[in-house]
């Protein structure tokens, strides 16, 4: 591929990144916050420069968070190591793509579809592999991890399908302001529950760094019931996370 005429990084970084996308109240994960978007950038100038295109880069995501996925379902400290690092190139790339198409003003639909289909595969199938893991041969841990792995999908559905029900009546995406809740008593629970964000657990890169630990962990004890514990925890936090959601999209603006 012939390569392109990119602006210096400098010149990039406020149009592949600005503040309308780094700053929204909840899209921007704390890893893009701390290091992923200094680094991003640098792979946004190479996809650009390779002719890359956003739909591509998104591609490339998937696949490398499926490989993370293949690779966490195998036992052992390394796997899970090299897992884990997978995963924050996922993470990578998945900044990599939304900047891409800002520079190139290709933003879609598509585009969209494409990067919530990814992280539904690998967010769902991190649970799925940690179940494997733990199972020892036993099907009981493969049971749990594909029953979080349904819980980690549910809870998605439950927002995206927001904009499925607003779109059918004609109305556009709801705004930050519409996920206030309207009950004073669920708004200063949903507040007490920020202070402890025990649902992000369940998130590529928490999960990820979980199983690394639980895997440090087991092969210090010699066995696999700290990453067994580790499974039904995330388990019972996704069934709990299904129904708290729930309850707290029906009682916000988001259908006003």
């Amino acid at each position: 591929m012939a390569r392109e005429s990119v602006p210096p990084i400098d010149e990039l970084r406020p149009i592949a990144q600005p503040s309308s996308v780094t700053n929204r109240r909840s899209a921007e994960h704390w890893t893009g916050h701390l290091y992923m978007r200094r680094i991003s950038i640098y792979g946004t100038r190479l996809a650009l420069q390779l002719g890359f295109s956003a739909d591509f880069v998104t591609g490339v995501m998937i696949v490398v968070g499926l490989i993370a996925v293949a690779t966490t379902s195998v036992p052992g400290l390394w796997s899970a190591v090299v897992g884990a690092l997978l995963i924050q190139l996922y993470l990578g790339l998945d900044c990599v793509d939304g900047e891409v198409a800002r520079v190139r003003r290709t933003e879609s639909a598509r585009g969209v579809y494409l990067d919530r289909l990814g992280h539904y595969l690998v967010e769902g199938g991190l649970l799925i592999a940690l179940g494997i893991r733990a199972s020892d041969g036993g099907l009981e841990s493969v049971v749990l991890g594909l029953i979080a792995a349904i819980g980690v999908l549910l809870e998605k559905a439950e927002t995206d399908l927001v904009t499925v029900a607003r779109s059918s009546q004609g109305k556009g995406a709801a705004g930050d302001a519409a996920a206030s809740i309207k009950q004073p008593t669920l708004a200063r629970g949903r507040q007490l529950a920020r202070l402890l964000p025990i649902h992000m657990a369940t998130h590529a890169a928490e999960a990820s760094l979980l199983i690394v630990v639980a895997a440090i962990a087991d092969e210090i004890r010699g066995d696999l019931l700290v990453s067994r514990i580790l499974l039904v925890a995330l388990a019972a936090i996704t069934a709990a996370m299904v129904v708290l959601h729930l309850i707290s999209i029906l009682n916000s603006k988001r259908f006003d």
